[in-house]
């Protein structure tokens, strides 16, 4: 029996990582009856992860709490075997404002330590912040404010929030967030690697994507700094140039410097819990995709950590656009592969009916491998 391994990511916009496998499974089927199929949904600690959780069995916990803008925004965060997941996204996400030059300064992260603190108060011993998919550039202050730390001016005053606000910053009293997590272990969950500061750090890179012109990069980049270094008057490590220091806005910063995170792989934390690594061995083909298969893929995403782990296995990718030339997808293993773009008139076409085109294209790639075989 032929034994099929279904691994995909979210596809942004359209459907779940969960909802990806549930269509592409569809489409295996319809090609080989007969099949062994087994789905994993994946992420990589950016947004959609807590799908994947609540798919292996984590129990979700939901609450209002302060969005990026102050409004309030209704959120959730996954709890699995004593470890609380917290997606930054589900509190301070992109999708919450209308970007804008004065979202950019203005967002904050205060609702993802609201998250971090109700876990705490429900017992967690260990918590997972995955970062990604923000509309802050705060540097993680808003996150360490509602925890309890002092993000104070030259006079001791509270700066306020927003990556703005940082601009004033000058010290920070960590003393009362170490406290509350006495005997918590913290982990960012990324495969980001850009810095805190600098041309490829979290303003310079991502920055523009939240609605920042140059004028208002140079602003955020300028906070940021003087962040790191009232970090460091708290008694924090320098955390400017450290890998993935920058992911979220710069969150990953705030948490290695103000809760003690240890940085991992996003994909790698959670495919430990999905079972892929296991499904994986002794599969006689693999597929996985994403929303747009690109050069980032290549870098830490799903569709490159589900590759080697497939390495030697016949790997099928699905993807709503596929952007890799062939070079890129032979440096992935890929053997076929198809995008939903190339078989509707357009891209919103694509997005309606992508459970239905991701099906058909799977069974299509399917048959052409077992063609091929």
């Amino acid at each position: 029996m032929t034994r099929v391994v279904v691994a995909p990511d979210k596809f942004k916009g359209s459907l779940t990582a969960v909802e990806a496998a549930e269509a592409i499974a569809l489409g295996v089927r319809d090609a080989l009856p007969d099949a062994e199929v087994v789905s994993c949904p994946v992420a990589d600690g950016g947004e959609g992860t807590l799908d994947v959780l609540e798919a292996a069995g984590a129990r979700i916990v939901r609450l209002s709490v302060r969005g990026p803008l102050d409004e309030h925004v209704k959120a959730r965060y996954a709890v699995l075997d004593g470890t609380a997941y917290v997606e930054s996204a589900r509190a301070c996400g992109i999708e919450f404002v209308d970007p804008t030059p004065e979202t950019a300064l203005a967002a904050h992260t205060w609702g993802v330590g609201e998250l971090l603190m109700d876990a705490l108060m429900h017992g967690a011993k260990r918590l997972v912040l995955t970062v990604g998919g923000t509309a802050s550039t705060d540097g993680g202050a808003g996150m360490l404010g509602a925890l309890g730390a002092g993000v104070l001016d030259a006079f001791g005053a509270p700066v306020g929030l927003g990556g703005a606000t940082l601009t004033r910053v000058a010290s920070t009293e960590l003393a009362p967030v170490r406290e509350r997590l006495e005997g918590v272990r913290v982990a960012v969950a990324t495969d980001v690697t850009n810095p805190l500061l600098g041309p490829s750090g979290a303003a310079a890179v991502f920055g523009p994507q939240k609605g920042a012109r140059e004028e208002e990069v140079a602003i955020l980049e300028e906070g940021l700094g003087r962040w790191a270094h009232a970090l460091q008057v708290g008694g924090a490590p320098d955390v400017s140039r450290v890998p993935g220091a920058g992911a979220g806005g710069g969150v990953a910063a705030g948490a290695i410097a103000g809760l003690g995170a240890t940085v991992e792989s996003g994909f790698d934390l959670i495919a430990g819990l999905t079972g892929v690594d296991a499904a994986v061995r002794g599969a006689d083909l693999v597929i996985t995709g994403e929303g747009s298969l690109d050069e980032q893929s290549l870098n830490g995403k799903a569709p490159a950590g589900i590759a080697s782990r497939a390495e030697g296995i016949p790997l099928l990718v699905l993807a709503g656009r596929i952007q890799l030339d062939d070079a890129g997808l032979a440096r992935l293993g890929v053997v076929g592969g198809s995008a939903l773009i190339d078989h509707a008139s357009s891209v919103e076409e694509a997005q309606a009916n992508a459970p239905e085109l991701l099906r058909a294209c799977a069974a299509r790639l399917v048959r052409e491998w077992r063609s091929r075989g």
